[in-house]
């Protein structure tokens, strides 16, 4: 009804005076330039620390139960009434079914009631950005009022080598090019990108020690306190003693990373290649989770309206190339929220491997100042389905510090995607 009145507002005006002309807005995005009732808002935006896979300190916290903390968390920050919550959309690659029965247990542990309706998305690294996004067409169509968005990952109990059996694979998928690129280690994909870009080793590991610096420095000035659940687990002892312990901060950066000391790394992927472990993302376990809600909704529920999801773009390029999906998503989601790359003050895009990452800055012409001011995934890590999420609990409380209003989130996808936001501080 919000968007007939608009309609209507536009018609009236026009027959009151007939030298008026129909304003022309978007309508590919979900907010336009002008704050209206029907925006969908973020009302929340939270997440675990990120934890090193197999020796970190979630190796053996189960994703329903780290998904019960963020789910907690939201709830607690909010004071949203469980049943005013539509939907619950979570994002997750590796497990089976896509967490689809571990979720909805996630979200009992967090004693939300059972009928909120909940489904899974695997959309391979966007899954929780993509969840985030179908939440809110789903607000902005008035199916829900209120949802909440997320994503999760162990990739300690479920590693990646584990999720495809190529002896059910049909031999034919070798008959067709893009078909078999599917099956290419991410990593090379990545050395792909570095020969086809000319992105050479010492740009790569620059941007590893860049992204290292970034995060210790946030660390220190407590930046991330703000996005941040701390998670209570329980730790085995040798003598089987079972002890408490509180982990608040995320594992994964590295005081003291510099070109010279990753220049020393062999490459993973390929005999003289340029992607090594240490400008890669670190594999890691953590959730993270979105409060969104209709604005009209949110202010006669009481709830707080820290941003607006403006827009949500996915676009497909080639998965030989997996990583340069960012440099292409990233125009067309800018495109629907009627915005240039140059209006963006911080971008958070996903350093998978630093050279798609450095490749997407290249080809956007994107400030290296303004690229993940408190570090990326080579410093903090990559859990699969939670960083889309995960990218927006980051991305808002450093709007808020700088003083600034717009921010991307983007990230490439397995076989060939690139996904991106355009998200705009309150």
């Amino acid at each position: 009804m919000n968007r007939v009145s608009r309609v209507a507002s536009h018609v009236n005006a026009s027959l009151s005076s007939p030298d008026a002309q129909l304003a022309a807005t978007p309508t590919a995005g979900f907010c336009t330039a002008d704050k209206a009732d029907d925006d969908v808002v973020i009302c929340c935006a939270v997440r675990t620390p990120l934890c090193k896979a197999k020796r970190g300190s979630f190796a053996n916290t189960s994703p329903e139960e780290l998904l019960s903390f963020v789910f907690r968390a939201v709830v607690e920050k909010t004071k949203v009434n469980p049943k005013d919550i539509g939907d619950i959309q979570v994002g997750n690659v590796l497990q089976p079914g896509a967490s689809g029965l571990t979720s909805r247990m996630g979200q009992f542990m967090a004693e939300l009631p059972y009928d909120i309706p909940l489904s899974t998305v695997n959309r391979q690294c966007s899954s929780s950005l993509q969840a985030t996004a179908y939440i809110a067409a789903a607000i902005k169509s008035g199916i829900i009022d209120v949802g909440l968005a997320g994503g999760v990952e162990n990739m300690s109990m479920f590693p990646m080598m584990a999720t495809i059996d190529i002896t059910k694979l049909s031999a034919k998928i070798l008959d067709y090019e893009n078909a078999e690129a599917c099956l290419l280690p991410m990593g090379l994909t990545s050395e792909n990108v570095a020969a086809a870009y000319g992105i050479s080793r010492d740009r790569q590991d620059a941007m590893a020690e860049d992204s290292h610096k970034k995060a210790i420095q946030a660390q220190k000035n407590g930046w991330f306190k703000e996005e941040i659940v701390p998670v209570t687990i329980e730790v085995k002892g040798k003598d089987g003693s079972v002890t408490k312990k509180v982990v608040t901060e995320d594992e994964g950066p590295r005081e003291g990373t510099t070109k010279e000391s990753l220049s020393k790394l062999k490459p993973a992927f390929r005999a003289g290649g340029s992607t090594t472990a240490g400008n890669s993302s670190q594999v890691t376990d953590g959730a993270a989770m979105v409060l969104l809600a209709r604005r009209s909704a949110a202010k006669k529920m009481g709830l707080p309206i820290i941003a607006r999801f403006r827009s949500f773009a996915c676009v497909g390029v080639d998965p030989k190339l997996m990583g340069i999906g960012p440099a292409f998503a990233i125009p067309v989601a800018l495109e629907k929220a009627s915005l240039k790359v140059d209006d963006i003050d911080i971008y958070e895009i996903n350093e998978a491997f630093a050279s798609q990452a450095t490749m997407s800055c290249d080809h956007l012409k994107i400030p290296m100042e303004k690229l993940n001011p408190k570090g990326g995934a080579i410093a903090l890590g990559h859990p699969l389905g939670a960083t889309g999420a995960r990218q927006i609990a980051t991305l808002l409380p450093e709007l808020k510090r700088q003083g600034k209003k717009l921010g991307v989130t983007s990230m490439c996808l397995g076989s060939g995607m690139g996904a991106a936001s355009v998200i705009e501080a309150e």
